[in-house]
């Protein structure tokens, strides 16, 4: 079975080609980094104009990859949520053309899901139960997957995502955009344990918050220079990774053992991290849990992961009408 997923739910433009679930056959991904670049963040109109702009010669380069043609496909996934809708309604709107004009089958796909299904494309087929950490740009939340496509969602952020605060504080180190990586890359070079930034709701349950962190490390910098200190942005920068990665790693731990699995799991962008994989695997190392976490390049949007969990969706019979609507705000537990 050789699915394509579309995935536009923000700023890149991905098209994949998966066979049976499990193996990709193309993956491209289209960056608008030069686009955004200069705003210093997404700028959703013009997200969606690019991806008008590439998606359909992306498109026929993923099949010509693949050696295959139009004719040849046995179902089109595409992210319909969460995200922005204007970049959604691009990807989506070509799905449909694409369903219609193939009469494969259309299977819309959670965003969110995708990147929890991005490890199976590296690990083989899923053995739920599982304890699933998802962080990326727009989210991060602790879920239950006690099995395949179901999700029992633990705690989330009541403010700012991971990967929102990284991009922030790196933006305000004059970083650039995206900052993420640019702040894990000078976190290296710094002393994580050189400021005691706070632990936001480190024992409260299973939610996060991150926007007080982000100001105390702005109010920490601001501080330091109007007592004509500089602070080094290294530690700067390794430090607050260090906040934010303890409590991910504390909190994760504490829902596997809450639960009772013995599996772990990382999605989302914020995954390639350094800092994270790294604490997160000696932890677990230490409670006797398997964790399984996404290469580099299946941690950020790809259509792959959303080719690989529509794949999964399509045997079990799954189906989505062609007048289904995009869901900017799509949970996912609504994916179960």
């Amino acid at each position: 079975m050789r699915v394509v997923g579309i995935e536009t739910s923000c700023d890149e433009t991905a098209i994949a080609v998966v066979e049976d679930g499990e193996r990709i056959v193309s993956n491209l991904v289209s960056s608008q980094v030069d686009v955004h670049g200069r705003f210093g963040g997404v700028v959703p109109e013009l997200a969606s104009r690019a991806h008008v702009e590439i998606l359909t010669p992306l498109l026929d380069e993923a099949l010509e990859q693949a050696g295959m043609g139009y004719s040849d496909l046995d179902g089109v996934a595409v992210t319909v949520g969460p995200g922005l809708v204007g970049a959604l309604l691009v990807g989506l709107s070509a799905a449909k053309a694409l369903a219609i004009a193939t009469r494969a089958p259309l299977v819309g796909v959670n965003h969110l899901e995708g990147h929890v299904y991005a490890n199976f494309l590296a690990h083989g087929p899923p053995r739920p139960p599982y304890v699933a950490l998802v962080v990326s740009g727009g989210h991060t939340l602790l879920a239950h997957m006690p099995d395949e496509h179901t999700y029992e969602v633990m705690g989330q952020t009541v403010d700012d995502a991971a990967g929102e605060a990284f991009d922030k504080i790196a933006r305000f180190l004059g970083l650039g955009y995206p900052g993420g990586p640019a702040l894990d890359r000078l976190a290296r070079d710094g002393n994580p344990d050189a400021i005691a930034f706070p632990r936001a709701m480190e024992d409260r349950g299973f939610n996060f918050s991150l926007s007080g962190l982000k100001t105390s490390v702005i109010r920490h910098v601001r501080r330091e220079r109007a007592a004509g200190r500089d602070p080094d942005p290294a530690d700067v920068a390794a430090s607050f990774q260090e906040a934010i990665v303890d409590v991910q790693v504390t909190k994760t731990i504490a829902a596997a053992r809450q639960i009772g699995v013995e599996r772990i799991l990382l999605g989302g962008g914020v995954v390639a991290n350094s800092r994270l994989r790294d604490r997160m695997s000696a932890a677990a190392d230490r409670s006797g849990l398997e964790l399984l976490v996404p290469p580099p390049e299946l941690c950020t949007d790809n259509g792959a992961m959303i080719a690989c969990a529509g794949s999964y969706r399509l045997r079990r019979g799954e189906r989505t009408r062609l007048d289904v609507a995009v869901d900017p705000g799509l949970a996912l537990d609504a994916a179960s």
